[in-house]
């Protein structure tokens, strides 16, 4: 069986809670979206548990994004001879963002690990695809954290920018492959309609995931096989 769920956004016990839900085989494969980290405080234990697990695939959100950017270059040590261009404006600038977007508890557990267990929390994050494309029982999907920026058909998917694909929204209006599914998070589910607050939108080929774990709402998870959706609150 192949499942998708997103923005955990740092709690790990509804993540555990659904793997049991769905009763995740070692044969099964588990697609996570994105925004594992931030805003809540386990972000770090979870992507550890992900390091563990061969049949589950971290693909790249925001907040992913956001803390890579800072923690690869301020995770080494800063001597008189390259502080100029480890502690830059740029990236106290990025540092700024990522605190501003709920990445302290992140970076505090980050701080606390020995560097070695750093690196390889580093090296876990870089692996992580920007978009994956799947084909379930005849069925084709195409799976992203935000959206498709400046989308059209005649596009193939490795030219969007990362940006395109990581920030931006998904207009969930339209239909954006006649033949395909967009499955998308970022973008809580309550926010594009407020009939689907906590539950999966499914409407003009997208299925929109992220069902508002950041704001205690609910982590929804989908089978693609079946589709039928799965539920923590």
């Amino acid at each position: 069986m192949i499942y998708v769920m997103s923005d955990l956004h740092g709690y790990y016990e509804p993540y555990i809670a659904m793997l049991e839900k769905i009763q995740l085989q070692k044969e099964d494969t588990l697609y996570i979206l994105g925004d594992v980290i931030d805003r809540g405080p386990d972000g770090i234990r979870i992507l550890q548990d992900m390091m563990k697990r061969r049949n589950v695939v971290g693909m790249m959100g925001n907040h992913e994004l956001m803390a890579y950017r800072v923690l690869s270059r301020l995770c080494v040590e800063v001597t008189e001879e390259n502080a100029e261009t480890q502690l830059d404006y740029q990236t106290m600038c990025q540092w700024q963002n990522w605190m501003e977007n709920g990445g302290r508890p992140t970076q505090d557990a980050f701080s606390a690990l020995h560097h070695a267990q750093q690196m390889r929390i580093l090296e876990y994050i870089e692996e992580f695809s920007v978009y994956e494309t799947i084909t379930v029982d005849g069925r084709e999907f195409v799976l992203v954290h935000g959206g498709l920026h400046d989308f059209s058909l005649e596009k193939e998917l490795w030219e969007y920018e990362l940006y395109d694909m990581v920030w931006t929204r998904g207009d969930y209006e339209k239909v954006y492959y006649p033949d395909k599914y967009l499955v998308t998070g970022h973008t809580p589910t309550c926010l594009i309609d407020e009939a689907y607050r906590g539950r999966i939108y499914r409407k003009n080929n997208h299925i929109a995931i992220d069902c508002g774990m950041s704001a205690h709402i609910a982590l929804g998870c989908i089978c693609l096989d079946t589709m039928e959706e799965f539920y923590v609150l």
